[in-house]
């Protein structure tokens, strides 16, 4: 619209906020939602249900990019069951609204090319600092897939949750609905997340674009505008700023779908999109030695990690409460996904796999082709390659968030920097994980620090579903 043709700025917000209204309310049910779109002083507050207030409050995950949902002893699973289904009901009668709004739908999967085989949608479900960027390069190197690094990275910037029970159950249902619509190539629900708004679908503000080569290869890579600012740009070309719709189209056309997402934590929320007749969805939860995974995250997110990092310092023997109950409760929401999942219950027959990182890390090259395998996709040379030249490395890729690895001689350097003491933590408080995976406790430093003791249990095949 030209400026002489402009409506005053309070009429185009309210029609903006009308329609987003319209569109995203399918996302809020029972759940105290704040869409907080950065676009001047525009901002929509919705308020949170009694009924959703009777859900324990989960403990937080220290690192804030990775919440985590750990019921209670005593919280019920059919309230979970009852709110998942009221939101369900709710957020058809929305979509019904929006309909009649003239607000577009995603209602049909895209057809795969003609001739290609039946179109999979794979979710790599996984936690900060599992090595889950470097699992998800196995499909994103691969040209017939669409593949989004965490796109759900937007909506927790985005989305707040007033304080209570219903944040991490909320959160979790919001996410759900998100991932749906990305898996049927809408990625215009992706929009009204980004901040600052898209103008006429355009971004400059895609997370981690250059991490996903579809968003970074033709069609999708305009020729680059000159003094315009990509905050996360294309690593080895220079685009313009990401076209949504060019993007949308270029995930119909490949063949297969895959997403890359450590914010999705509670594996039964995804049933009905394991049940959607639009979707083949096949998850592959990757876990890690929680230990490990302690480590790298005291680095990479130092700031979060101050208290451990003071009691280590200290040298007292009890590390705080509250520490040990968050540390805990990661560990829990893991196991307890991992453990519906090797249950196979109907709505995951043929659709879970758990993969231990540690295993991808010194078998890389089998592990990717079981993981394809489970998928339902061939394997191209073009991954082979790019496996082996990325995990033979002669020394590490610069930087805490490189895949470049030297995979089989990296995945344990971990037990050779961490204090015993540290590792006592962890132990206590994530046995029945590292049971439930095969990690084997160290008994004391010497056990820890001795290389030709092996920390890992061979589990074999014991890991495809």
């Amino acid at each position: 619209m030209e400026k002489g043709l402009a409506l005053p700025q309070d009429c185009r917000d309210f029609g903006h906020s009308l329609r987003m209204r319209s569109k995203y309310a399918l996302f809020l049910a029972f759940v105290v939602v704040v869409f907080v779109f950065i676009e001047k002083e525009n901002k929509i507050i919705s308020r949170v249900s009694d009924k959703l207030k009777q859900i324990p409050q989960a403990p937080a995950e220290a690192n804030s990019t990775d919440p985590a949902l750990v019921l209670a002893e005593n919280a019920s699973l059919l309230s979970l069951s009852e709110l998942d289904s009221a939101f369900s009901q709710l957020r058809g009668r929305l979509r019904n609204i929006s309909l009649q709004l003239g607000v577009e739908q995603a209602e049909e999967a895209p057809p795969p090319p003609a001739g290609a085989g039946p179109r999979r949608h794979v979710l790599l479900m996984a936690t900060t600092r599992t090595g889950s960027s470097f699992v998800g390069e196995f499909f994103n190197q691969q040209g017939n897939i669409f593949y989004l690094f965490e796109p759900l990275w937007h909506i927790e910037r985005t989305v707040s949750f007033e304080p209570g029970g219903a944040s991490a159950a909320g959160s979790a249902l919001v996410y759900r609905d998100v991932l749906q619509q990305l898996f049927l190539c809408d990625l215009y629900v992706l929009e009204h997340f980004i901040s600052p708004l898209p103008e006429d679908h355009l971004t400059q503000f895609m997370f981690r674009r250059g991490s996903s080569r579809s968003l970074c290869e033709e069609p999708v890579c305009t020729p680059l505008v000159k003094k315009v600012f990509e905050k996360y740009h294309c690593k080895n070309r220079r685009c313009g700023p990401l076209n949504v719709t060019l993007a949308a189209e270029a995930c119909r056309r490949k063949e297969h779908m895959a997403l890359k997402a450590v914010r999705i934590r509670q594996l039964e929320f995804l049933q009905p999109l394991a049940e959607d007749p639009r979707l083949d969805l096949r998850v592959i939860q990757l876990v890690r030695d929680p230990r490990a995974v302690l480590a790298s995250r005291m680095v990479a997110f130092a700031g979060k990690y101050e208290p451990w990092k003071k009691w280590l310092a200290a040298g007292q023997d009890r590390l705080g409460e509250e520490e040990v109950q968050r540390l805990r409760g990661n560990c829990e929401s893991i196991r307890l996904s991992a453990e519906l999942g090797l249950q196979q219950p109907a709505w995951l027959r043929g659709r879970y796999m758990l993969v231990r990182y540690e295993d991808v890390a010194r078998r890389p090259l089998e592990k990717a082709r079981e993981m394809y395998r489970f998928a339902g996709i061939p394997l191209t040379p073009q991954v082979e390659d790019w496996i082996q030249k990325n995990t033979q490395a002669a020394r590490d890729g610069s930087g805490i968030y490189s895949t470049q690895k030297n995979s089989s001689e990296q995945f344990d350097k971990w037990r050779f920097s961490m204090p015993f003491k540290l590792a006592q933590v962890v132990q206590a408080a994530c046995g029945p994980a590292m049971r439930l995976f095969g990690y084997k406790l160290a008994r004391d430093a010497a056990t820890l620090t001795n290389r030709s003791v092996s920390l890992l249990e061979e589990r074999g095949t014991f890991w495809v579903t």
